[in-house]
């Protein structure tokens, strides 16, 4: 062992990197101004993630720059004692990669190689890209994440399976195939799906969201979505990640995973009947603090199941009206487009009076007449003018409501 392994100093916290306290390789800075390790910060955005770590605020954008200063006072610190960063010793090249891939080959119990691979792939849309053109190395993962059952379960088995998960997740938005993904995941008689239902059940937080994000990806056809569908364990694990006790990136993933399987009627019937979801869902909306994009997901799950007649007598009958329509003009651009879609469905297109009571009670015809004043765009406006019509208003009535406002209102 060579002296300078065994020099021991405290990194200095500002070299720290927020997300996972280590010595900071390559630090970028975000629109709050907070420095990140580009790695970390990278994969918490991957994630689907739209605010900052550090402060929890919306980020206006997901852009980032190199933070050259801290950078510099970084690689002098390290070199001042006697430290090397591993973005000069450790960075493995595509050439690694390739070598690791043909170890692991020999030895397929080496979760090391496995973890060395996961750090390349967070490294760079480069190296994810490099990855998904490896259809070997895909089959590889699937078939890795495929042994993973009741029968030779183990903490170890969960670590290597999960590595394997937390990889294909990381490059899956690179793969450019996704039918022959989805085939492969849901062939040899759903193995790989009974894989991912341990995984979820025994996983943590960040490997529930892993296989959320990956089982969305590969819902992208009709058969695809009906297989993944019919796992109804799997539809039970999710559906508990949907609670205000549950970490808001898994709900936004897992709400994601709901919306790309519930295209057909028998999917909606199940999530509306036998798991109750609507009642879920409303729950989420009255939570204060439910975030913007798991408010805006749960608008648009709720817009998904209003197109069947089981889902708007379920929304008609409880409070999920009254609900929606509170979140008129208070979240976001795409949240209100959502709710108004919502109303338009139950209180127009299928005439629900429940609905229609609902509305009015809520003062929601003031709401549709702010809206209607507001930069919306024409297909709501459309569809405002249409409630406003079978919530009884004329033109008359309307226009001269429209007189008394003497400002342009904007809502968001």
């Amino acid at each position: 062992m060579r002296s300078d392994d065994l020099y021991i100093t405290t990194v200095p916290c500002f070299f720290q990197c927020p997300i996972s306290l280590d010595l900071m390789k390559s630090p970028v800075s975000l629109s709050t101004g907070v420095t990140y390790d580009r790695v970390s910060i990278q994969r918490w955005l991957d994630g689907g993630n739209n605010t900052c770590p550090a402060t929890m605020q919306i980020l206006p954008n997901k852009d980032f720059v190199p933070n050259l200063t801290l950078h510099r006072l970084i690689d002098l610190w390290s070199v001042s004692n006697h430290r090397r960063t591993d973005s000069q010793s450790h960075a493995p090249t595509k050439d690694d990669i390739n070598a690791a891939i043909e170890r692991f080959l020999i030895d397929k119990n080496d979760c090391l190689v496995l973890s060395k691979i996961l750090r390349f792939a967070s490294a760079s849309d480069e190296n994810r890209e490099f990855l998904a053109a490896k259809e070997d190395f895909l089959r590889m993962l699937v078939d890795l994440i495929s042994q993973l059952d009741s029968k030779n379960f183990s903490d170890s088995k969960l670590m290597l399976v999960g590595e394997a998960m937390k990889i294909l997740s990381t490059i899956r938005r690179k793969i450019f195939d996704r039918r022959r993904l989805s085939n492969l995941i849901l062939t040899n008689g759903g193995d790989c799906l009974t894989s991912l239902l341990l995984l979820i059940k025994n996983g943590n937080t960040k490997l529930k969201i892993d296989c959320s994000a990956v089982l969305e990806f590969i819902a992208v056809y009709a058969e695809s979505k009906l297989l993944i569908a019919e796992r109804d364990e799997i539809i039970t694990e999710i559906m508990k990640s949907i609670s205000s006790d549950s970490d808001s990136t898994l709900i936004e993933a897992s709400l994601s995973f709901l919306i790309a399987i519930a295209s057909s009627k028998r999917v909606k019937l199940t999530l509306i009947g036998e798991k109750k979801l609507i009642t879920k869902l409303t729950n989420l909306l009255t939570d204060p603090t439910t975030s913007v994009s798991v408010t805006e997901k749960c608008l648009k799950l709720i817009e998904a199941l209003s197109s069947c007649k089981e889902g708007r007598s379920e929304i008609c009958d409880g409070v999920c009206v009254e609900t929606v329509v509170k979140k008129l003009m208070k979240v976001s651009t795409a949240a209100t487009e959502h709710a108004v879609t919502v109303l338009w469905s139950v209180c127009y297109l299928f005439k629900e009076t429940k609905a229609q009571d609902a509305v009015v009670r809520t003062n929601g015809v003031t709401k549709i007449l702010l809206l209607l004043q507001s930069n919306c765009s024409l297909t709501v406006r459309h569809m405002l003018t249409d409630l406003l019509k079978v919530l009884k208003m004329n033109s008359r009535s309307c226009l001269s409501v429209y007189e008394t406002k003497t400002t342009h209102i904007t809502p968001f």
